[in-house]
């Protein structure tokens, strides 16, 4: 029997009445804690996949796709209404981050012989800034526009970010544009400009899980990383410039394996965080440029796979660690610890203060670019 089932052949088994309308549609969805409203897009393929999308964030709200037997499940982790995306200790939910995702340790990085100094996100010895600054691009109402590009139609977000916003140099102008093919690929397309010498590092924070939203943990589900190396870092994930070997450590991914199996491992690291949050270096095109293949996640019960290809060289893996167990969540029922992963696709942590990082300045003139590719499949069978 055929083991690879494309999510058009596995949607095929839908009953047509119980299909949305294929195509882009919009309806409002609430309001934030200060009253901003919200408007919900949904993009439906032509067997009745869909994602679902809110101008918060440019945030991924729902991605619902098939089992091995047709089922439509949700498989990202988020909330029922917009204004729990932004309250205190909201974990990123499906937001897309800016200016610089990931930390850039001492809140501080030296640019031209210039030295920008970063609104630092709390109280850390040393000061760090998480994910673009108390304020980054996740916090912000981003302008949503339908587009048509040659992989399709999809919704454009954008977001203007002043000179000297959280402390980066440089007006940004940057883009999020999404297409959500009738195969099930959700392509993620990243621009940004910029008036002034900056960094910038852009990535899609949601947070996956194979068996469906709220479904348990995902401690079964099998990850595979393609990578050889990691970013070694500190107990309070500082890096130390260090680049290891996985192989031989409880963060070898190389092939694949349940993402439970090592989770609980005596690694200072890793038990500091109550599991992993940690950055990948990953194997890339020689073809500058080209999308490669960066991880694999696969869930046996249902068959759902998930393929991520990018031309980024990294991938940090992060497990949901600290989720509030006791918080109601899609459908109001709480998540239970590790109850997803996420697979921030993008540039290494602290990479404008560690030299030998891949680069991640842009500059006037420059257009930032970076492609990523989710694509849903299952399995027809058993292992």
């Amino acid at each position: 029997m055929k083991r690879m089932v494309l999510c058009a052949v596995l949607a095929a088994l839908l009953p047509v009445a119980a299909m949305a309308k294929p195509g882009l549609s919009e309806a409002p969805w609430g309001k934030l804690s200060d009253g901003t409203p919200m408007t919900r897009y949904t993009l439906t393929n032509a067997r009745g996949a869909s994602v679902s999308f809110m101008p918060l964030g440019a945030a991924v709200l729902s991605l619902t796709v098939p089992d091995r037997n047709g089922q439509m499940a949700d498989v990202v982790l988020g909330y029922d209404k917009p204004s729990d995306y932004n309250t205190n200790n909201s974990p990123e939910f499906g937001l897309t981050i800016g200016r610089f995702a990931n930390r850039i340790f001492g809140a501080s990085f030296s640019l031209d012989g210039q030295t920008s100094h970063l609104t630092p996100t709390g109280r850390g010895n040393p000061p760090m800034t998480m994910h673009g600054g108390p304020q980054g691009f996740g916090t912000r109402v981003w302008d949503a526009a339908s587009v048509s590009t040659k992989d399709g139609k999809g919704l454009r977000f954008t977001l203007v970010s002043a000179d000297g916003d959280q402390g980066f140099p440089g007006k940004m102008v940057a883009t999020i544009t999404y297409v959500w093919t009738d195969d099930c690929r959700l392509i993620l397309d990243y621009t940004a400009t910029t008036t002034k010498p900056t960094v910038v590092n852009l990535t899609q924070h949601s947070y996956f899980n194979l068996a469906g939203a709220g479904h348990g943990d995902v401690l079964n589900q099998l990850l595979k990383i393609d990578a050889d190396f990691f970013t070694f870092a500190l107990p309070d994930n500082q890096p130390t410039g260090e680049i290891r070997s996985v192989h031989g450590t409880p963060f070898d991914f190389s092939t694949a394996k349940p993402i439970g199996r090592d989770i609980d491992a005596d690694d200072p690291q890793m038990k500091a965080n109550r599991g992993y949050n940690q950055n990948y270096v990953l194997r890339r095109s020689p073809i500058p440029g080209e999308l490669a293949e960066a991880a694999v996640l696969y869930d046996p019960a249902s068959g759902r796979k998930l393929t991520i290809s990018t031309d980024q060289p990294g991938l940090f893996l992060y497990t949901a660690n600290f989720i509030n167990t006791s918080r109601p969540m899609k459908g109001g029922v709480p998540y239970p610890s590790r109850a997803g992963v996420a697979m921030e696709i993008g540039q290494f942590p602290d990479a404008p203060n560690q030299p030998h990082f891949p680069r991640t300045t842009l500059m006037p003139g420059q257009t930032y670019h970076a492609r990523t590719v989710w694509a849903f499949t299952a399995e027809a069978g058993p292992r």
